[in-house]
């Protein structure tokens, strides 16, 4: 008997394979470029860098920038420690917040149901402007106190939207099995409606955490009396702030600094490395929740 010809299990590319995989490339090189180059900037001895033509290899390494940025400011260290706070904890709050609020909204036998989502969907499209607002924080006592970050933040209307939608296209059924057997409505959203959401409640977090982290102005207006309550991006402000405002006194003292080693700081390095100072460490923390970002945008998104 003769054998039949196995067929390749893998399909030959075709052209439109190849035009796919030269785009992406270009997407890939394009995205990354930018954050490399400002890498490479930072890393970069400044007299150099103002040669030009620095793309995404530094041509005379130096850690320089980055000491002129720790040792221009001491209360980095402390600042670092209040932003990991009010990210962690602000997360933390906020995201569970939210799911308790998105639960109670999407259950279809609460009275206010859809008078309490019109309000969440007016607040996304109405404010009360920054001065009613900085009264109210003044008139809830949370002026230069830690629970500034945490308490304003705690309800998003739109993180409830995308929470609430995510409920909604779980079975009915699982939470009237878990009725007949006597479970209340504490137990059916931490033991059942919880679990099933990790996915979205992790693309919240992560929305939640790189707000936080990124967050100065919060602190300019209601906790900039008090040190101890200073964040590093506010810190981070401020150095960017006097190095856009250095003269050429102040660059030329500087480069003094840095003579004895051949190394010169600019302002322009100095925000580089600012930049990836503010930029890395949330950075660390997207690998680990990437997995569950895209199926918590992706599920829900085709109805059955």
């Amino acid at each position: 008997m003769q054998r039949k010809s196995k067929k390749p299990l893998l399909k030959r590319p075709t052209m439109l394979d190849y035009i796919l995989g030269v785009f992406l490339l270009l997407v890939v090189v394009v995205t990354l470029y930018p954050f490399l180059n400002v890498l490479a900037i930072s890393l970069n001895n400044a007299t150099d860098t103002a040669r030009g033509g620095l793309h995404i290899i530094p041509r005379d390494f130096t850690l320089q920038n980055y000491k002129e940025v720790f040792s221009s400011n001491n209360n980095l260290l402390l600042a670092f420690r209040n932003s990991v706070l009010r990210t962690v904890i602000g997360t933390i709050c906020s995201t569970f917040s939210c799911a308790v609020l998105a639960y109670v909204v999407s259950r279809k036998k609460f009275i206010f149901r859809k008078q309490l989502n019109v309000l969440l969907t007016l607040t996304m499209y109405i404010s009360g402007g920054l001065i009613p607002y900085y009264l109210l924080i003044k008139q809830l006592g949370l002026i230069n106190s830690f629970w500034v970050y945490i308490i304003p933040g705690l309800i998003s209307a739109f993180n409830v939207i995308v929470i609430r939608s995510f409920i909604e296209d779980l079975p009915d059924a699982l939470e009237e099995s878990a009725k007949i057997d006597g479970a209340s409505d504490w137990v059916v959203f931490t033991r059942i409606i919880l679990p099933l959401c990790m996915p979205v409640l992790a693309t919240i977090a992560l929305f939640v955490a790189v707000g936080q982290w990124n967050s100065w102005f919060d602190t300019y207006l209601y906790a900039r009396a008090d040190k101890n309550l200073t964040t590093l991006q506010f810190e981070l402000m401020k150095i960017m702030d006097n190095a856009n405002s250095l003269s050429a006194q102040d660059v030329n003292s500087l480069n003094q600094r840095g003579g004895q080693q051949g190394v010169r700081t600019t302002p322009e390095s100095i925000k580089m490395a600012i930049t990836i100072v503010a930029t890395v460490p949330i950075l660390v923390v997207y690998p680990f929740l990437q997995k569950y970002f895209v199926s918590g945008l992706t599920l829900g998104a085709v109805k059955s």
